[in-house]
């Protein structure tokens, strides 16, 4: 009768120790339930460790001559990749001293010589479930972390912020960006060449959004929303110089960008607008016990999706109060008052000057189209390694033209 469990492959046990006996008797205690490899000695043993098929769990002697298991152990916790190994010293050191050492450099548990076949089986099996609940865990919450701001998940994840439904009023800087006549300019893309250009839009302006620290609260077709001041923030003045340097930043990234989409054959590259404005809004848990988002609300938000309507394709455009915070470091204009819908009255508004000053200099795509003469350069696909030959090769080119003169 076939065995089911015979076609499950079969988790992998290291044993670690100088001694031949041991090996003997470890090995054969586990040789029926597991894949068994042996060192005899802590340089073989990271050696296998470090390899491409490192074991599942690691049995580990403390005396042995040369390097012991406590620095066997030290350096498989000193690196990333084999940190996450669990360890059980099985040793013929009795003291609780030594024990109490063995765990605290990271050991999941700690076995004495002579051992009890039962006992071993039984704390492998349940220190390797431990293990793949661990990493199951680890690796849901990297996928749940990509839906979530990145300042909200470590403070989930840490305990600082609960999920009950809840918000605070705070002083804001509110970003809300989208692409000038979008429907239009997409509507002859067929839908993988459209998901491609929304994607490496968000993917780059995510980016830089992350890096100026912002907190990214939703897309929402070709819009962003993002805000700064919560649930970080290093002053109102400074969360909104941070927020106007992001969109500058984020403008010229993408003139890389519609190079790129040019060099694809993307005829109308994408154009952004952006809206920026400071004023206290309500941030917080918005939504159901079912389903909730974190997010901002409030009439400053829906200011800054106005502006970014009436702004010109690839500029900025500010309210009074985001301007009247930044005009020292950064160049504006006012524009003359702008009628809102939804909101009384004329607004005062900035549009943020020398966006793509020297922009030419920091180019990471460049092309140098001319009759006879095609050149594409693209700094971040071009490796530290390889820009030597790139330079090479551009050399030969320019000595194959000045050739022909």
């Amino acid at each position: 009768m076939i065995n089911p469990l015979d076609f499950v492959e079969k988790r992998t046990v290291l044993v670690v120790d100088d001694t031949p006996d041991n090996l003997a008797v470890l090995s054969g205690i586990l040789k029926d339930q597991y894949r068994v490899k042996i060192a005899p000695d802590g340089e073989k043993a990271l050696a296998i460790c470090h390899s491409d098929t490192p074991p599942d769990i690691v049995l580990l002697d403390i005396m042995m001559p040369g390097m012991d298991g406590f620095e066997v152990m030290r350096r498989l916790r000193a690196e990333p990749r084999t940190r996450e190994i669990p360890v059980i010293f099985v040793t013929a050191m009795t003291d609780a001293a030594d024990e109490q050492a063995g765990l605290e450099l990271g050991a999941v548990d700690y076995l004495t010589k002579p051992v009890k076949p039962a006992v071993v089986l039984t704390r492998i099996k349940n220190h390797l479930a431990l293990s793949e609940r661990t990493t199951m865990l680890r690796e849901l919450s990297a996928k749940l972390s990509r839906y979530l701001p990145p300042q909200v998940y470590q403070m989930i994840f840490k305990g600082v912020q609960d999920t009950s439904i809840h918000a605070k009023r705070k002083k804001l800087t509110i970003f809300f960006s989208d692409i000038k006549d979008f429907t239009a300019t997409t509507a002859d893309l067929e839908p993988e060449d459209l998901t491609y250009l929304l994607n490496k839009y968000f993917e780059e302006m995510s980016k830089i959004a992350l890096e100026y620290g912002a907190t990214i609260d939703k897309f929402v077709g070709d819009a962003m929303l993002m805000f700064f001041g919560d649930p970080e923030t290093q002053g109102v003045k400074e969360d909104a110089l941070r927020c106007v340097r992001m969109a500058i930043a984020m403008q010229r990234r993408m003139t890389d960008l519609q190079a790129l989409w040019r060099d694809k054959g993307f005829e109308h590259p994408l154009r952004m607008r952006s809206g920026i404005n400071t004023g206290f809004c309500n941030v917080g848990n918005f939504g159901s016990a079912l389903r909730m988002d974190y997010t901002v609300i409030g009439g400053e938000v829906n200011l800054a999706a106005r502006l970014e309507q009436a702004g010109d394709p690839d500029g900025i455009l500010v309210s009074f109060e985001t301007y009247a915070l930044v005009r020292e470091e950064i160049d504006a204009e006012e524009r003359p008052p702008i009628a809102l819908k939804g909101i009384p009255g004329g607004v005062r508004a900035f549009a943020v000057k020398g966006i793509l000053d020297g922009v030419e200099a920091e180019r990471r795509f460049v092309q140098k189209i001319r009759p006879g003469l095609r050149a594409v350069l693209d700094l971040d696909r071009l490796s530290p390694a390889s820009r030597d030959e790139a330079i090479d090769d551009l050399e030969d080119l320019i000595g194959r033209i000045r050739q022909v003169g």
